[in-house]
């Protein structure tokens, strides 16, 4: 069995995707601990959620200046669906950051009141995001 090998850019793509997976899981994980109290792994996930998130905008970035983007190559209805996906990540995507960051600051100074306020806008936002990149990164590799 021979191994397979990706070319550099593909590389890039499945780190940088598995880092917004392991966010996403990240961000699961501390929305259900946070769920059953258990504050202390619930603020280990978030932190562990936005490392990652941060992270994959990194590799995100340098992929995007060393390597051609990868264009969508279905068409017809699956484009207009593709498309519709990538506009409203786009869109949500520019908005998780600073809300992730005002979150997490009102957690760290202990404005949990505030926190919760703002956490209940940016976990559905951020959900999204991590799941439609993932949406979007499995529609350019299938076409």
């Amino acid at each position: 069995m021979g191994t397979v090998q990706l070319p550099p850019a593909e590389l890039v793509a499945v780190v940088n995707t598995s880092l917004i997976v392991i966010s996403g899981v990240c961000l699961a994980l501390g929305y259900v601990f946070i769920r059953r109290k258990r504050i202390a792994q619930h603020r280990a996930a978030m932190l562990g959620a936005t490392t990652f998130a941060g992270l994959f905008l990194v590799v995100y970035v340098t992929r995007f200046f060393l390597y051609a983007p990868k264009l969508f190559a279905g068409e017809g209805a699956v484009r207009v669906i593709y498309l519709a996906i990538l506009i409203t990540h786009t869109i949500l995507a520019v908005a998780v950051g600073p809300l992730a960051l005002l979150t997490l600051r009102r957690a760290l100074r202990g404005e949990y009141q505030l926190h919760r306020r703002i956490a209940r806008i940016t976990l559905p936002v951020w959900l999204y995001v991590a799941v439609s990149g993932w949406t979007i990164y499995a529609m350019l590799h299938a076409f």
